[in-house]
């Protein structure tokens, strides 16, 4: 399967709890931190969750 790379380039403040649950879900903590993901469907829909914190890239 392909894999996701997952930055945070917002900030968790002032956002809901359920944002920062998805974001500590992922394994991200701060702005700029990466991650590199499975592409299940799972992992999806938390970024779709959280689209508006974050970017993501298709990484082979």
């Amino acid at each position: 399967m392909a894999q996701l790379k997952i930055t945070q380039t917002r900030s968790v403040i002032g956002t809901k709890q359920n944002h920062r649950d998805t974001l500590r879900t992922l394994g991200l903590k701060r702005v700029n931190d990466v991650a590199v993901r499975e592409a299940s469907d799972i992992v999806r829909g938390q970024v779709h969750t959280v689209r508006h914190l974050v970017t993501v890239e298709e990484v082979d």
